[in-house]
């Protein structure tokens, strides 16, 4: 599809603006993107970022539990939020008719969500049943997410488990979370996007009429994460009392997703190269010919591409038979990647790649929650939404010489390797 003129501006409290106009249809998409993930969270309150995502649906100062819910989908909505790494975003997708609605309940909750001692024991309870289903009762729950950052980063924003620790989770108060909110719930520290069935200047009344009265605070200063580059190869193992299988994740240092955006897209192909589809360099050789593993993987981002600031991570994951030892399979990545750093891809296989991921990323575009979404989140980590439209050219302007150069760089860099073991140990974590 062609790209929509898109208008940004920022209100009286410092709110970020960005409007995407498209009448195609008589939707509307609404987000909110506040600039805080679970990097920011405080030592000692693993998963609270997280956490406060949840409190932000139990009503308000003005609506009841579980309103939020009622009016979206009695207007015949949909609606959710998800905490990322630097960025925690919530949304809404209804008719256009609607949309004073959603625009009136996320200045609503940005005002002030209902912060009680009753809405946090409730919400501690669902994370941690969450956590329990997700990673501590499935089979490589937490794999690589939550298991590899400790082993290739030192720094607690960088390390720790962003689902949150149990006992961390049931530290939380009522102060923590009024804190976390003055900080980070700010009009400043946000950005709201309206994309889909609307009209300008009627759509900027809206908003004025809905969050121009949210009081302005100063948005936080953004903490740098960076830390050093590791010197030498790390190794860490964990036990998976469900796991049928042995698995192996090495995990890479990335260039800067923001300051360094080609030399991260050319990391976006390579992973492709690798690990992308049945003809890619790894399923031919570890699954196909040596039979190493049963299944593969290759990313560029450890939570997916344009999803955090510096440093994110290149990760490949494997799982493999118990009578393969994790030397084979690390040798075996590490000839794959030595032939690529000498021996580019050649035109066919790189088109291939690149097509893909253009094919992918306009077939993305196409669905309006998924616009939405990447405008809210690339304005606030680029500041240029327009970027959801450039992305799939700039990753066809990739060369075959860029993969190899990514390739290299992660040979010579230092790496996290690290090693799933099936436990025999009966029983799950409780």
């Amino acid at each position: 599809m062609a790209a929509p003129e898109i208008h940004r501006y920022v209100t009286d409290n410092g709110l970020r603006v960005v409007l995407a106009p498209d009448t195609t249809s008589p939707v509307v998409g609404v987000s909110v993107h506040y600039d805080v993930g679970f990097r920011s969270e405080p030592e000692g309150r693993t998963g609270f970022a997280h956490l406060f995502e949840h409190l932000m649906f139990q009503g308000s100062e003005s609506l009841e539990k579980l309103a939020h819910f009622r009016h979206i989908q009695g207007s015949g909505g949909t609606f959710n939020g998800s905490t990322h790494p630097d960025y925690t975003d919530y949304f809404e997708v209804l008719p256009s008719a609607a949309l004073e609605r959603a625009l009136f309940l996320e200045a609503d909750r940005m005002r002030a969500p209902k912060l009680t001692e009753e809405n946090l024991a409730n919400q501690i309870d669902v994370v941690k049943e969450e956590i329990r289903l997700n990673v501590l009762n499935r089979p490589y729950g937490g794999f690589p997410w939550i298991l590899l950052p400790p082993v290739l980063y030192d720094t607690f924003p960088n390390a720790h488990n962003g689902y949150g620790d149990f006992v961390d989770l049931e530290q939380a108060s009522i102060e923590d979370c009024a804190e976390f909110f003055d900080t980070y719930y700010a009009p400043a520290n946000a950005v709201l996007t309206v994309a889909g069935d609307l009209d300008i200047d009627y759509t900027k009344k809206l908003i004025d009429k809905h969050f121009g009265d949210v009081p302005a605070r100063p948005a936080p200063r953004r903490r740098s994460f960076a830390e050093p580059l590791p010197t030498e190869d790390r190794h860490g193992t964990h036990q998976d009392p469900h796991a049928p299988l042995p698995a192996l994740a090495v995990g890479y240092r990335m260039p800067d997703p923001i300051n360094e955006i080609d030399g991260y897209l050319a990391n976006l192909v390579l992973a492709s190269v690798l690990a992308d589809g049945d003809g890619s360099r790894l399923q031919q050789r570890l699954v196909h010919s040596d039979a190493l593993v049963s299944d593969i993987s290759a990313g560029a981002g450890l939570f997916g591409p344009f999803e955090a600031r510096d440093p994110d991570t290149f990760a490949v994951t494997a799982i493999h038979p118990a009578e393969v030892n994790t030397q084979q399979v690390l040798d075996a990545l590490d000839d794959e990647l030595d032939i690529l750093t000498t021996t580019p891809p050649d035109d066919e296989e790189l088109a291939k790649v690149t097509a893909r991921w253009t094919a992918n990323l306009h077939a993305e575009h196409d669905r309006l929650v998924s616009r939405t979404l990447g405008y809210g989140s690339l304005e606030l980590l680029y500041g240029q939404p327009e970027l959801l439209f450039k992305l799939p050219e700039r990753i066809g302007t990739v060369t075959a010489d860029d993969v190899s150069a990514a390739a290299k760089a992660l040979r010579e860099g230092a790496r996290a390797v690290l090693t799933v073991e099936p436990s025999t140990q009966e029983g799950a974590p409780q």
